[in-house]
């Protein structure tokens, strides 16, 4: 049996889920792959877990940068995304990191002489545990914002939020310019 809640954030709604003991979802209202794996009903219910989710969201978007570890996590996917999401959740706040540097770094750990970026690219974006698992962290290689489950805007909003360095990051976007490139902060 899951439990669920609503957080309000500044950026939008959040539904947050549990199973409990442990997290299992949080995701923005309308995001793709809403609620992901979960077929099972879910319960409107004020949990432990879910007040702390809550409590721990509240710190992150007062910039209190608390740990993820602070969280019972219970992400649900393959052997494949787990890993990847466990390389997310070492991404510092504030700092993002490639596609082709999480595959590498997925490389690395599993004994591989490479790794797609593009599979990387799909583990991120079907991360369950959005904001808490840091996904919005992860950019192209040359510092473009490349797709968010959440949408683009709540990518940003979190990079900025962060303080993250603004210089570097743009949305490609061809029918603004010819150099297909567009600042986004």
């Amino acid at each position: 049996m899951y439990y669920k809640t609503t957080y309000h954030s500044p950026i939008g709604d959040i539904l947050i889920v549990s199973d409990h003991e442990s997290i299992v979802g949080v995701w923005f209202y309308g995001q793709k792959y809403f609620c992901g794996r979960l077929k099972e009903e879910m319960i409107e219910k004020e949990t432990a877990v879910l007040s702390e989710c809550k409590a721990w969201l509240d710190d992150y978007f007062h910039d209190l940068q608390p740990e993820i570890s602070r969280l019972p996590l219970h992400p649900m996917g393959s052997e494949f995304r787990l890993e990847v999401w466990n390389i997310l959740k070492e991404i510092p706040y504030g700092e993002t990191m490639t596609y082709k540097d999480v595959s590498k770094e997925y490389a690395k750990r599993t004994g591989k002489a490479s790794m797609s970026s593009q599979a990387i690219g799909g583990a991120v974006g079907h991360n369950p545990i959005s904001i808490i698992i840091p996904c919005h962290r992860v950019i192209g290689v040359k510092g473009n914002l490349t797709g968010y489950a959440g949408g683009m805007d709540k990518k940003i909003a979190l990079l900025h939020h962060e303080h993250a360095d603004e210089k570097q990051l743009f949305i490609i976007n061809t029918s603004k310019n010819k150099r297909g490139k567009s600042i986004c902060f």
